[in-house]
């Protein structure tokens, strides 16, 4: 987190502290809810299930919890993740990961809340049918304290803790100039914390080699990406990766991006496809072979503007689903109680905000009773109604800018996520599909502004349904399709139709495949196979853009590009084929994503 979160979340500190209040029995109804009356407008969506975006991944769906929540802990709590679908849990929050002691469960110059040891979150945790994320402490621990903490979880207690950070956003330490994140290193660049980051991972995974570890990068356009701090030759995330290189199993980035008012708030689902782009070819530029198998996850998120609005909820549901389809391993919602210093205001929508960057209330002063959920809860318990792990992502897309359409298959049929953005009018949508043929009747499930509960109803047909204003809706479809995606993994979208490899005769072919797409952009791999039978030591792929796209970033080739024309050759560590060997390179361009044809490949 950054400065001015850190006031707010310390600032909630006091408030989760104080007087115990009763636990509110605060259970999502599955009730139908009524809609507002509103005029009507009308959009179309079209979903492809024939083309893959990767799947909802295994600990996709995540929240923060913190030790300084005394009800972090509480008896609704597990039933509050479980019902709204959660799959992580981070602990033990936030810059408190750089300051905690796991073994004696304190913290350095901060406050640690009765009943919120290692060992009751993890009770929590795995009563809600979640995993636990894992803060190392970097800023003020070691790697030794690290190595006996994943001794303790996954050998001493077999809890079987996977994902581990170094550090929570370590670059916020002061040395470029802001500090919030404790950091007692003499040496605090960036060059300090890779090298220190190779000992964590070696310590850990000496104790249990199958966890994936995470290192921390900063937020691509955030502060301070791109400034080269004193002494440093390169900013935070390329100085980091030219150390770590393939060693970390994920990195980690956080999403803040605040907004000017309601509607620019929901507008900030458009960073999340150039965000992870820009990673990815980061990836790419250190990472060697392994770059397309390293992780993205998001450890914090929040839209960070009017916190308990409708608005937050819709931007909640949204942008986990685009950060899914963008390939990315792990989404955590900042966070499950958070408390408050403000009064209560007025949202842009009508709604009222406490200023509370939790989900459920902490019944601060002003504020509902504990544990009652507040609108964002209800935006990502909607994103557990639409599917669960290992669901198929597949393309939807909507005539309108105020209507999100978000596709999953299913093994019963296909959910429809329609997230109207028109505060004040509801949305008639036709719905078409194609490789699958929808049954008579659909189910709905349902949140719309104002709601203390989530709806289910039915409606006569899977191909037209009128939404509330401002609602998050998932129409599930059964049926039968024409064409099924077979599922890719969960952190790399499956491949569009792509362009026949080269006819045999140059030594080696090439095929082209688009990963990913969003407005004015994509992301394709190309796979380059020696077809000799004998080893090949460089090889050049070439072909031409047909609709003015151009390069904007590439990894694993040296890529160049003269008007339309691409040429694409290997660099030091890639070139080299054996007999039937291939390896990949990626980009992401300008432009639409049809795949270019002919493709060339050539050896030497």
């Amino acid at each position: 987190m950054h400065g001015s979160l850190t006031r707010r979340r310390r600032a909630g500190l006091a408030l989760l502290t104080s007087a115990a209040l009763a636990a509110a029995s605060a259970i999502v109804a599955a009730t139908a809810v009524s809609a507002p009356a509103s005029a009507a407008t009308s959009a179309t969506v079209t979903v492809n299930t024939g083309t893959s975006l990767g799947t909802i991944p295994a600990a996709g769906h995540g929240v923060n919890v913190a030790v300084y929540d005394g009800n972090m802990n509480s008896s609704p709590v597990s039933g509050l993740l479980r019902d709204a679908g959660f799959t992580a849990v981070r602990y033990p929050g936030g810059s408190y990961g750089d300051i905690y002691h796991w073994k004696t469960h304190t913290t350095e110059g901060g406050y640690v809340a009765p009943g919120t040891d290692f060992d009751t979150y993890v009770s929590t945790v795995r009563s809600a049918g979640a995993q636990p994320v894992v803060i190392a402490n970097y800023g003020t621990g070691t790697a030794q304290e690290a190595a006996d903490w994943v001794r303790y979880a996954n050998v001493t207690k077999g809890y079987g803790v996977k994902y581990w950070e170094i550090g929570n956003e370590v670059y916020g330490n002061g040395h470029y100039g802001s500090g919030w994140e404790q950091d007692n290193h003499s040496d605090k660049s960036p060059r300090a914390y890779a090298n220190n980051v190779l000992q964590y991972i070696s310590a850990m995974k000496a104790v249990d080699s199958s966890i994936k570890v995470g290192v921390v990068l900063t937020t691509p356009g955030g502060w301070p990406d791109g400034v080269v701090g004193s002494g440093d030759s390169a900013d935070w995330n390329n100085t980091v990766m030219s150390i770590v290189q393939d060693k970390a199993d994920f990195v980690i980035v956080h999403w803040y991006p605040g907004a000017t008012s309601a509607a620019d708030s929901l507008t900030k689902v458009s960073q999340i496809p150039p965000m992870v782009s820009t990673i990815r070819s980061l990836l790419g530029r250190y990472a060697g072979s392994r770059a397309s198998s390293i992780g993205i996850a998001v450890t914090e998120a929040n839209l960070n503007y009017q916190l308990n609005s409708a608005t937050t909820a819709l931007g909640a549901a949204d942008s986990y689903f685009t950060w899914f389809e963008n390939g990315v391993m792990n989404v955590d919602w900042w966070s499950l109680h958070n408390g408050t210093s403000s009064s209560p205001k007025t949202n842009d929508d009508g709604t009222t905000d406490y200023n509370d960057f939790g989900i459920l209330s902490s019944g601060s002063s002003g504020e509902p009773p504990v544990n009652t959920p507040l609108p964002p809860y209800y935006g990502l318990a909607m994103v557990g109604r639409a599917g669960s792990p290992g669901d198929t992502l597949v393309k939807a897309s909507s005539s309108s800018s105020l209507l999100a359409a978000h596709a999953v298959r299913t093994s019963g049929g296909v959910n429809v996520v329609l997230v109207n953005k028109d505060p004040n009018n509801s949305t008639t949508v036709s719905l078409s599909y194609s490789g699958f043929s929808p049954g008579g009747t659909a189910s709905v499930v349902q949140w719309h502004k104002g709601a203390t509960s989530i709806g289910t109803s039915t409606a006569s047909s899977a191909t037209s349904i009128t939404l509330p204003p401002y609602s998050i809706t998932v129409l599930k479809a059964s049926g039968g399709g024409t064409a099924s995606p077979t599922p890719s993994p969960s952190r790399t979208p499956s491949p569009s139709p792509s362009a026949s490899p080269t006819a045999g005769g140059s030594g080696c072919s090439a095929t082209y495949t688009v990963t990913n797409s969003w407005p004015g952009g994509f992301q394709a791999d190309v796979t380059v196979t020696n077809t000799r039978a004998t080893a090949i030591s460089g090889w050049t792929v070439g072909w031409s853009f047909r609709n003015g796209q151009t390069i904007s970033s590439s990894w694993n080739a040296t890529v160049t590009q003269s008007g339309a024309a691409v040429t694409a050759r290997n660099v030091s560590y890639n070139g080299g084929l054996a007999a039937g060997a291939s390896t990949s390179f990626g980009f992401t361009g300008n432009g639409a994503d049809d795949v270019p044809a002919p493709i060339s490949c050539t050896i030497g």
